[in-house]
């Protein structure tokens, strides 16, 4: 058993140079620390990252620090007694790392993995037979929209252009990766004279390119990467619609044009059919379940993927359930704060075949929990970008858990 002896915080910088949070509790088996992300691009309906501020959840904690110690914490379901201690006192960041840390503590005093501890919390690992399914890999290659500066006034719209190798193996699809995004900064250097191999927040390249022609490259990549590696890669997109979503219309601004909800439906069909796109994040904007239902019933075997719209939040995954909006969810669990909420969000998923995408944020910093709790909770992919310390924290801990399954 685990007992929490005393219970601090301070802010830390991410990979983006902004304040966020780490938390440290001492305990009967040692020091354990985590840190929580801060995303940029965020939906109006996640959780408050703190109550107030980051310094007072920071004074908040060191004063609930003797409330820790009559608890005795020895599984998963434990941590509810935590989140009551803390209930409406601090935010969805500060509490995430605090419970980050508590199953680090309980996987060290149970000689276990934390992804062990996560996955003896639910049905649908802890009765599988063999639970070696390790998610693909989708990775940013190229941003635009709030994850990226204009290069001469110019951008994508679109957030993210994704690679997602065909493989089960998690180190062969992070090289098909990396590999790829070298070929797609050659490409840039190549066809885009303004190209300066600059990269954006979640370290993708920048281009003043248009989706369009964004797309094209990554076609001529997809291609080039077969011949070298012998390896399919599906594409992607993070459409962010929210981010340039005002007055009832899409406002594009490269090039510069306006899109009804209709018409943004008929530009998206189009684009899945001429690029066979597999994945298909936030197409229309975080209200409109119509539009991401009439998606989801055009193509029923893409990835129609709700992350605003969603937001790691049950009461809303249940209304796209119950609207059949999506077929696959970003899982992102400093958007709700609760891992015991996140474990609802995931199970109810699995439970109507919606495929988890646990996902990394744009603001990020060396903790590598993300990588136990995909693997933990059975997710379908794992979405962290490609390249950068932060990142790869994130992906070379799920090859060593990888490696450990062998």
């Amino acid at each position: 058993m685990v007992v929490i002896k005393e219970v601090s915080a301070k802010s830390i910088l991410d990979s983006r140079k902004e304040k966020t949070i780490s938390v440290t509790i001492k305990t009967n088996v040692g020091k354990f620390s985590a840190s929580s992300p801060s995303g940029k691009s965020t939906g109006k309906f996640e959780a408050k990252i703190y109550k107030e501020s980051l310094e007072q959840d920071i004074e908040t904690l060191e004063k609930f620090s003797d409330y820790f110690q009559n608890e005795i914490l020895e599984k998963f379901s434990d941590l509810r007694r935590v989140e009551d201690i803390l209930d409406r006192h601090v935010g969805a960041n500060t509490l995430f790392a605090l419970e980050s840390a508590i199953l680090k503590a309980m996987a060290k005093e149970q000689k276990k993995e934390v992804w062990e501890i996560v996955a003896s919390s639910h049905e649908f690992f802890a009765n599988a037979k063999n639970p070696k399914n390790l998610p693909r890999l989708v990775g940013n290659c190229i941003g635009g929209g709030k994850h990226s500066e204009s290069i001469d006034g110019k951008k994508p719209d679109f957030q993210e252009f994704l690679l997602i190798p065909d493989s089960k193996s998690v180190i062969k699809s992070l090289n098909v990766n990396k590999s790829a995004k070298i070929n797609a900064g050659q490409i840039l250097q190549t066809v885009d004279d303004k190209f300066k191999k600059t990269k954006n927040d979640e370290n993708a390249w920048m281009t003043f390119f248009d989706d369009k022609r964004v797309l094209e490259i990554l076609k001529d990549l997809k291609d080039n990467i077969y011949d070298e590696m012998k390896i399919y890669l599906d594409e992607g997109l993070d459409i962010a619609a929210s981010g340039f979503y005002k007055r009832k219309k899409y406002h594009y601004k490269n090039p510069k044009l306006e899109r009804t909800p209709e018409e943004q439906l008929n530009y998206l069909s189009n684009l899945i059919k001429n690029f066979n796109l597999l994945y298909i994040e936030d197409p229309f904007e975080e209200n409109d379940f119509e539009n991401f239902t009439k998606l989801l019933k055009k193509f029923p075997d893409r990835l129609i993927v709700g992350d605003d719209l969603i937001v790691t939040n049950v009461k809303r995954l249940k209304k796209a359930i119950e609207e059949k909006s999506v077929n696959a969810i970003i899982v992102k669990p400093n958007q709700n704060g609760s891992l015991i909420e996140v474990k609802r969000v995931c199970e109810l998923a699995k439970k109507h075949n919606i495929k988890l995408v646990f996902s990394h944020r744009s603001g990020e910093t060396k903790e590598n929990i993300l990588a136990d709790l995909a693997f933990g909770f059975q997710a379908d992919f794992f979405k962290c970008g490609i390249t950068g310390e932060e990142r790869e924290a994130k992906l070379n801990r799920l090859i060593e858990i990888e490696k450990s399954l062998k």
